[in-house]
Parts: structure tokens; sequence; C-alpha cells
């Protein structure tokens, strides 16, 4: 994907079939929930339009389009992003806002693929007025859900096309409705906008409505490293020139009934569209829509995955379907989100119903990726007015999407915010285990553990646990080496090889790249190894650790024959032994009920998960995992008195 970043035909032709899906299939829904069953105004749809217009302009266009896709870690975008370039400030507290903004993503890819298809296939119900829906949903997303496994590559080559193809005609069905009343285009100009805020009697709330014309905004950024930020913007240019004339053509459309309401299930958007077309018109809807589904799906699989490489979520399993760089599949998550849209069809059984619940966490994303792009702002010294003006603005206009959301709270967007508050309530429990555990790693010398080291290799009377010792290590630094692996060796049951080990894998901030660096602690006996991995590169750590291990012998700093007489002869290679220690708190620590929580709760995230074993790419059969004992707080004092 990578040889698409620059501008070009292929690279905009991908990029619109991978980014634009969600944003590009907004006019399906965005003018039915503003007008619903109301009387149609001159002041409500040219204020609408006038909404629509500026909010395209300023957040989408200005905020996402502009200014965060300027702000990328080499060439990745997203939520995660920000934080990996703001964390190397060692500013604590981001990790806030980043946790609701992943929480937030995570939710609206419950709603998102059953909103988007739902609405297209209820345009069935124009041919035939009594069609069941749902079975139909439904169905569209079971068999969705199931061809993750495969991987998209085949299909993937047809999404550009199509959605070039669904561009195109939205933008056709609108110029041909605005040539018929082309005084819509007034409704261009901010003044209606601000009267309909300010002076119209329910305008403000109407503003709940406008916003799921830019609920796709995200995606523009969290998808740049698939595309490249020349083929988004010039992409843009294209989709937002097609999506304004839609909902132009639409506004034409509607300004027919004024002074009156919409028939009963009659959408605005299949309206434009001639009788003879609408079958056509119905399936290139659909189509548009699985693949606006498709596109949040995997976008929530990157999601999911760069969580785990920056260790804010627990290890799952990772399927890599095709030879396609940088696809996965993540099988928990895939039938998570199967579950989450099959229960939002089910609950909701209409799209209109949908709507409700659409928005309301999205835009909580939102505020959080202006909180941190200000932050990022602040830390690169930017003038001081541009920073203090970027925030009041979109926190100001955010601010109003989100008290205006709150008007669809009752009437289903609290099935969104419950769910987006409880995923951030786990993810914070995990995050919180992970630092108390951290700040409870004892570090020790290594120049005080060598010459234990040396003593105990040449300690024939310890039975010997492997030629080769590997340990995975957490470390202080190149100097400093978990206690735990100290007492591992020499208190639980002293650990005699010929070599050591201490291999510590960091996740750097970079989203790509692997490196090495080796220090020798006792020549030819014991080796430090520190790999860097990108947090987007797949931990391939024994394939990785057996090439360092070939490049020593190579150079002669080890001797991997084996060590055993009666094998000499033959040749072989020396045996190995790799070691994961997993901690667990000491059975007589006394907690705070907090403490407690999060313990409890970090260790069942953890047992969700896969093993760090598995994480790592470790064969099981020179495997050993061993618990480790960690003090948390205080020792329990228990009153114990010697009796005669």
């Amino acid at each position: 994907m990578k040889n698409f970043h620059k501008l070009s035909a292929a690279g905009l032709l991908i990029t619109l079939g991978i980014i634009y899906g969600d944003i590009g299939t907004s006019p399906i829904y965005v003018m039915r929930a503003v007008v619903g069953d109301d009387v149609i105004s001159k002041e409500v749809i040219f204020g609408t339009v006038s909404c629509i217009f500026w909010t395209l302009m300023l957040i989408t266009t200005f905020k996402y389009v502009y200014l965060a896709l300027n702000n990328d870690n080499n060439g990745e975008g997203g939520i995660f992003a920000l934080y990996a370039l703001l964390r190397r400030y060692r500013i604590s507290w981001i990790i806030i806002p980043t946790l609701i903004g992943c929480s937030a993503l995570i939710a609206d890819g419950f709603i998102t693929p059953a909103i988007s298809i739902s609405s297209a296939v209820e345009g069935l119900r124009i041919i035939n007025p009594e069609i069941q829906t749902v079975p139909i949903v439904v169905s569209i997303l079971v068999v969705l859900f199931v061809f993750q496994q495969f991987g998209t590559k085949v299909v993937g080559a047809v999404f550009g096309p199509i959605m070039t193809l669904w561009f195109l005609m939205i933008s056709t069905f609108g110029v041909m409705h605005l040539l018929q009343n082309p005084g819509v285009l007034e409704a261009l100009n901010p003044v209606y906008a601000f009267q309909l805020v300010a002076h119209h009697e329910n305008g403000f709330w109407l503003l709940g409505g406008v916003f799921l014309c830019t609920t796709g905004a995200e995606a523009l950024y969290s998808d740049l490293g698939h595309c490249g930020k020349q083929n988004i913007r010039t992409g843009w240019v294209f989709v937002c020139i097609a999506l304004l004339l839609n909902y132009l053509g639409q506004s034409a459309y509607l300004m027919q009934y004024e002074g009156s309401s919409l028939k009963m299930n009659e959408v605005p958007f299949y309206a434009l569209m001639p009788e003879w077309f609408l079958p056509i018109g119905i399936v290139v809807t659909t189509a548009a829509t699985i693949i606006a589904s498709q596109a949040l799906i995997t976008g929530s699989f990157t999601l999911v995955n760069e969580a785990m490489k920056l260790k804010l979520w627990a290890n799952l399993k990772i399927i890599y379907p095709s030879s396609h760089k940088g696809q996965i599949y993540v099988p928990a998550v895939n039938w998570f989100l199967l579950f989450g849209c099959l229960g939002i069809v089910f609950y909701f059984q209409e799209s209109s119903r949908m709507e409700a619940a659409y928005g309301m966490s999205i835009i909580f994303n939102m505020l959080m990726t202006t909180v941190l792009l200000t932050m990022l702002m602040v830390v690169r010294r930017k003038n001081p007015f541009s920073i203090i003006s970027f925030f009041a603005v979109f926190v100001f206009v955010e601010g109003l999407f989100l008290v205006a959301n709150l008007s669809k709270f009752s009437h289903g967007g609290y099935v969104t915010v419950i769910l987006a508050s409880v995923l951030f309530f786990v993810l914070l429990l995990f995050y919180k285990g992970t630092q108390l555990r951290k700040k409870h790693t004892n570090f020790v010398n290594i120049e005080t553990v060598k010459p234990m080291l040396e003593k105990l290799i040449d300690d024939t009377a310890i039975e010997k646990e492997a030629t080769n010792l590997v340990y995975l290590a957490l470390v202080g630094d190149e100097d400093h080496i978990d206690s735990n692996i100290v007492y591992s060796i020499f208190r639980k049951k002293p650990k005699r090889a010929d070599v050591y080990w201490f291999v510590h894998v960091n996740i750097t901030d970079s989203p790509y790249g692997a490196s090495y660096y080796v220090e020798t602690i006792i020549p030819r006996k014991c080796f430090f190894i520190k790999l860097d991995f990108g947090f987007k590169v797949e931990h391939k750590v024994n394939l990785m650790f057996n090439k360092i291990v070939s490049e020593l012998v190579k150079n002669g700093e080890v001797d991997e024959t084996t060590r055993y007489d009666s094998l000499k002869e033959f040749g072989l290679p020396a045996d190995f032994k790799f070691i994961v220690l997993q901690s667990r708190i000491a059975s007589d620590e006394k907690l705070t009920p907090w403490e407690l929580i999060i313990v409890k709760g970090y260790r069942f995230i953890k047992n969700m998960g896969i093993s760090t074993a598995e994480d790592f790419g470790l064969e099981q059969a020179t495997l050993e995992e061993e618990i480790v004992p960690i003090n948390l707080g205080k020792l329990v004092d228990i009153d114990l008195r010697r009796m005669y």
C-alpha cells in the first residue's frame, strides 16, 4: 500500500474505496434525519444545507483534511498516532482523551454498518412496501463479517471503482434536481445556518441530525497510513463536491413540499432517482454501504491492533489472511462487532430509529482529537494565538453538536454512550493495571548479578536447566534487568545454563521498523538483546532471535554447537529453553478496594487474550511459563506470638 502514497490515479482509486465510505454514504439518511415528519419550510431546508456545508468545510476540510493530516506519525494518523507523538513528552494525562476517543470509535463500529446497510436496503420498500428488511440486513451483515477471515484482497480491487460510480451517481441526480431549482444555492450563505440555530424553534436541536454529515471525517485521518495525505486531499475535493451536489439536489426536491410533510416512508435520497432507475440505485447504494462497513471493520481491526502494540489492551490473536501488507484479521473483534451490529438491528429495527444512537459517541472522539491536536501544537511551540483560536473554535463548534446530540439520548443515544462508557472503563482498568505492575517492578544492576552468574555457570553440582536459557525481560535500561529474573535464576530454584540470554522487546512510538541491539555481559556466556519494533509491526520474536544468534555465531561471539560430548560428532546445534515470567500478587497483600478492582480487572482482561508466548511466536516445545510474586500493597499485619 505504501506504493500508493504518492498522488496517482491508482492511489486515488484505492483512497475512494478505503476511506470515504462512511462519510460518502451520509446523504442517504442526513436530510431524512433532519426533516422527519415535520412540515417542510424554507428556513429549515436552507438552514440545514447551510449547516451541512459549513460543517463539511470547518470540521472535515479544515480540521481533518488540512490540519490533522499535517500532524502524522511517520505517515500514520488517528487517535493513537497523536498519543504516540505526545507520550514522548511524558504528559501522563493524555491517556484519558486517548482512551475516550478509542472507546467512541469502537462504539461507532456497532452502529455504522447497521444504519448504513439498513438505510440502503429500506429503499426496497419503495418498490414493495410490505417487504421485511430486517432479515435482509441481518443476512448481509452475517455474510460480511464471516467473509473477513478470508481477507479482502480480491474484493478490495473493486472497492474503488464502485465508490467512484457511487459518487458520480449521487452527484448526477443532485445536479438534475438542482437545475430545476438553482435558487437553493443561496443556502450556502452562513446567515441561513445562524438563523436556523438562533431563531428557529427547534433549530438548535436539528444540529443532531446535521452532525451525521461529518461522522466519517475521523477515517480521513486514521486511515492516513493506507493511502497518503496527497491522495486523501485530492480525493476529498471530488467527494466533497459530489456530497454537496447531492445535498443541494435533495434540498431542491424538498422545496417542492414547502408547507407540507413528506409521504410516509419517503426517503429524500431515493426520491431523486427516476422510478425506472430505482432497482439499480438500490443495488449500487447497498454495495456502497457494504464497502463503508468493510472500511470501518478493517479500521476497527487496525485500531485494536495498535492498542495492543502500545500495551493499552491485552494481546489478541491476529491472523494475516492475505499477502497484502498491513491487512489483518482479529477474530475476537470481528465477532464482537457482529454481535453488536446484530443487537443494534434487532433492537431498533428501523434505520430512522438508529439515527438517534448514531453520532452520540463519535462527537466525543472528535472533541478528544481536538484536545490532543491542541496539546501537540503546544509542545511544538506553535503560535499562541493559533493554538487558542483553534481550541476555542473547535471546542465551541463540536460542543454545540455535543449538546444538540443530547436530545437524542433518551431516544436511543444512550445505547452507544453506555457502550462507549463501558469500553472506556475497561480500557482504563487495563491501563491502570499495567501502570501498577510497572510501578512495583524492581530492577537490578546487571553488574551485581554478573559474578553470581559466573559462579552458577561453573557449579556442576547443580543440574543443568538447558544449554541456552532465554528470558523475555523487562528492563529499566541496558544496565538493569527485572528483579524477577534474578528471583527465578537464583532463589526459586537455581537454574544453571552454559549461556544466558536476556531479551527485551521494546515497542517504539514509530509505526514501522525493526532493529536490535546486543550487549555482551559475559563474553560467550551472557548477552542482553534489545528488540525494537514499530507499534504496527508483527512481533516475530522467535524468528528475530534466531537471526540474531546466527549473526553472533557467524561473528564468533558465541558457540552454538551442542555441549554434550555424545552428540558433538553429529554436529547438532545447542538446545534452547525460553522462560516467560508471569507476575502474580503475593497472597499476603493488603490492597485498597480500588487496587483490588484494578488487579482483578487487569487479570480478567489479560486472560481473555492470548499468552505472551503466543504473541511473540515462541515455540511451545521449548517454553516454560513461570509464576513470580510481586508486592503491591502493605503486608498484612498479623499479631503472631510464640507460646510456651
